[in-house]
């Protein structure tokens, strides 16, 4: 058994009780037959002490997490501006001359981290990553929306796409080789991986939709605004059932894992790498990389500061549950969540990760959305007193 997976979770400071009420919350949904199945991992020092699968799967079953996939991107990208490769302040067009057309030659590096570059629904076909007269093709037909810089609106891949470009020019490797080279292997994480190879296809959940949306009306009647149509389609999800989508590795939101390696990725970036291993993040890199960097930018549809650091959300204040977050976690606490409402952060208060995964995409956004805080909520307290 790896060593960093501990049988009493006490050795490292977990409380049991509070574990047991987590791993509750986590299976009921499953139980009630709203998911076909979810999997859940809590860390500490640099172990788990907690990793259950409920469903249709078990321990070793992989997911793909969707926008969690934006922190193991960010981080990798982290390592070339502490090095001097990158500086934030950079014109995108300086790197990718291809990208300098309509406006964009303004846009600058921190601002695709930050999701006010400003072309939000750039369109980008995954399977023309590996073309690269294709993808610089894509990158020159891209238009702005709206000036960069003048507001935050999420972009689900585009802007990480280019950032991936960035990394591949700067680094000299494959975005996917650099990440594994530079971040997954030196924490030991054999179950996660940015580019899936073909032989670990056989150990990933398939996506499916559950439950009914809700439509224009219950919307109004429930007083909240309506999510605008984006690029994350029922369609686009089921894609990344296909293999050849999991091998391209969407840096925006190709990423597959068990709970247990987002929680144990999470615990890398509080520890600066794997304990015992060598050291990947300094602490003046993680300073960096956490710098609320978005000032009084807010998300269009809830109206809140939306606390972006580059390419994570910090918690923030006591409106976290909007970002992600659940109400007892720390302001510090860090990380980025994934479509179908995958959990993954790290409280530097408490010193816990977790990783949440399912494979049931829930059609319920509100449902949803109490599942994640009530997890958050009980991850969040489980250090022992």
């Amino acid at each position: 058994m790896d060593q960093r997976f501990v049988s009493e979770p006490e050795t490292i400071g977990l409380d049991r009780q509070k574990l047991a009420e987590l791993t509750q919350r986590v299976r009921q949904d499953v139980d009630e037959g709203v998911l076909p199945s979810a999997q859940i991992a809590v860390a500490r020092e640099g172990r788990v002490g907690l990793f259950e699968t409920f469903g249709d799967a078990d321990n070793n079953t992989m997911y793909c997490v969707f926008s969690s996939t934006k922190a193991v991107m960010s981080a990798a990208a982290w390592l070339l501006v502490v090095e001097g490769e990158l500086d934030l302040g950079e014109r995108v067009a300086a790197i990718v001359p291809e990208f300098a057309t309509n406006g964009k030659e303004i846009v600058t590096v921190e601002q695709l981290f930050l999701h006010s570059a400003g072309f939000p629904s750039a369109p980008f076909r995954p399977l023309e990553w590996d073309d690269r007269e294709a993808r610089l093709a894509r990158f020159s037909r891209w238009r702005l929306n709206w000036a960069p810089g003048s507001r935050f609106e999420y972009h689900p891949t585009s802007s990480m796409w280019v950032i991936a470009e960035i990394v591949e020019r700067r680094s000299g490797k494959d975005f996917r080789e650099f990440i594994r080279e530079r971040v997954i292997e030196p924490l030991g994480l054999t179950d996660l991986h940015v580019g899936l190879p073909p032989e670990e296809n056989h150990r990933v959940a398939e996506c499916v939709h559950v439950g009914d949306g809700l439509t224009s009306d219950d919307y109004a009647r429930l007083g909240i605004p309506e999510p605008p149509v984006t690029e994350v389609t029922e369609d686009a999800i089921l894609s990344f059932n296909r293999p050849e989508f999991r091998a391209v590795g969407v840096p925006g939101g190709g990423g597959v894992a068990t709970a247990a390696g987002l929680a144990l990725f999470y615990q890398g970036l509080l520890h600066g790498g794997s304990l015992g291993g060598p050291e990947v993040w300094s602490a003046e890199t993680l300073a960096m990389a956490l710098e609320v960097r978005s000032g009084d930018l807010v998300d269009p549809l809830y109206g809140k500061r939306v606390n972006r650091a580059l390419g994570v959300v910090v918690a923030g204040d006591h409106e976290r549950n909007f970002r992600g977050f659940g109400h007892r976690n720390s302001p510090l606490a860090f990380g980025h969540g994934g479509a179908g409402g995958q959990i993954a952060w790290a409280d530097p208060a408490s010193g816990v990760s977790i990783g949440y995964c399912t494979n049931g995409h829930d059609r319920n956004p509100l449902r949803m959305g109490r599942r994640g805080v009530g997890i958050s909520n009980r991850a969040a307290v489980c250090q022992a007193d």
